[in-house]
């Protein structure tokens, strides 16, 4: 059996861990520099308030529905989401961490169990220990376990928020209760071609033919649909935290519509995204740098660019993929346009001591002293104490969070004091 728990509006429901006159509210978390609606508690959702809303555009609704807006306080997500998965390995060694606040169980040996009272013992665990609310859907597969919860999301009082699809009768009543566009993988372009088919719900994909799927899908819908047929398909992921693409995007303060500005930027992102792979015991092959205007303002002239610069030997030397960064800007650049964000991706990654070596170029060695010189210095004494001379010596880039609650888990400065 698996079993898929969920944390319920996790990013509200850590703020209000902190703030009980949160509670029974609704809560809206902002992204990056506080731009638009990330996150939004169910009495946000009942408001309709929609995700992704732009804040500017959205602030006086907010306003006058009493919404609490949030800045997004990841340091402290991060923390109360290794706690909630710390708590999940007490049930069973095999866990697989989905995302921030989602992670996959696989039962192995727990035949004897009954698997709803296990699940209400995870969530009151869970609840006591962090103040996290959950929801758990456990089935024979991967697949149906996220139909379970979704069920179990849906009718709190009535699941006890643990739903168990244990017999046949309940996986084609849940499967026939589930639209075609809620199944997990099935994304916006692959339902409509599915409606089109006639499949309105996860039953009616099941329903298909084996060999029309096969030969008009690809082999993850094919595993998908055996998944949801009830025969394990999709198994557990190990867990690795190697990524196999690094980002550093970000958007500006102000639009920048001259040259410099926006290679002190390329060049300050690209060097992020180089410590990021030496951290991580990485090199890139690839570098891709983007640009692009500010969407919102229909009235100016609109510019989105992206170029990929294919290296030839992997690097993690932030000279170098600096250097290829900026130069790709430059030539993506275009004078008159109001530039709003920018970003820098490195992929084709490979570890730092295992790769194919080029016949006629390398890196020069020195520049693998040089980084780790570098890092040390800024491990010690402060990141950023030592830059890259296209950088802006005074200039740290900081998201704007006007409305951050305090780190409470993460910073000593930040934990309650109870007097």
């Amino acid at each position: 059996m698996f079993a898929l728990v969920d944390c319920n509006n996790f990013y509200a429901s850590c703020e209000r861990v902190f703030n009980p006159n949160l509670q029974g509210k609704p809560v809206a978390i902002l992204s990056n520099n506080d731009g638009c609606v990330i996150a939004r508690s169910d009495e946000a959702k009942a408001l309709d308030l929609p995700m992704g809303a732009p804040i500017f555009k959205w602030e006086a609704f907010c306003k006058t529905n009493h919404i609490h807006v949030l800045s997004s306080n990841y340091s402290l997500y991060g923390d109360m989401s290794s706690r909630v998965m710390e708590i999940l390995k007490q049930f069973t060694p095999d866990v697989e961490v989905y995302s921030i606040d989602e992670s996959f169980l696989e039962f192995k040996g727990f035949e004897n169990y009954d698997f709803h009272d296990y699940g209400i013992q995870m969530r009151k665990r869970i609840l006591q220990w962090t103040g996290i609310p959950t929801s758990v859907g456990i089935a024979p597969t991967k697949a149906l376990s996220k139909v379970a919860n979704k069920i179990a999301r849906k009718y709190p009082k009535e699941t006890k928020g643990t739903h168990v699809i244990d017999t046949e009768e309940k996986r084609i009543k849940a499967l026939k209760w589930t639209k075609i566009e809620d199944v997990w993988g099935i994304g916006r372009r692959l339902s409509k071609r599915l409606k089109a088919k006639g499949c309105k719900t996860a039953y009616d994909f099941t329903q298909l033919p084996d060999a029309w799927v096969k030969g008009n899908f690809s082999v993850i819908e094919s595993r998908l649909k055996r998944d949801l047929e009830g025969i394990p398909t999709l198994q557990l992921e190990e867990n690795n935290n190697i990524k196999k693409m690094i980002a550093t995007t970000r958007s500006f303060e102000y639009t920048y519509s001259d040259v410099d500005n926006i290679k002190e930027r390329i060049s300050t992102f690209a060097t992020s995204c180089a410590e990021k792979l030496r951290k991580q015991g990485s090199s890139c092959h690839v570098i891709i740098v983007q640009l692009s205007s500010d969407r919102h303002k229909k009235d100016i002239e609109q510019h989105n660019v992206s170029r990929m610069v294919s290296l030839p030997y992997p690097t993690n030397s932030s000279l170098l993929i600096s250097t290829q960064a900026v130069q790709a800007a430059i030539s993506m650049f275009k004078k008159g346009i109001k530039y709003k964000r920018a970003g820098v991706i490195v992929s084709g990654l490979v570890p730092v001591d295992n790769y194919q070596l080029d016949l006629f170029e390398q890196e020069n060695p020195k520049h693998r002293h040089l980084m780790r010189a570098i890092d040390g210095v800024n491990n010690k004494y402060g990141s950023h104490k030592i830059k890259l001379g296209g950088q802006d010596l005074k200039r740290t880039w900081k998201m704007r969070q006007e409305r951050l609650t305090p780190k409470y888990t993460t910073n000593i400065n930040d934990i309650i004091c109870v007097k």
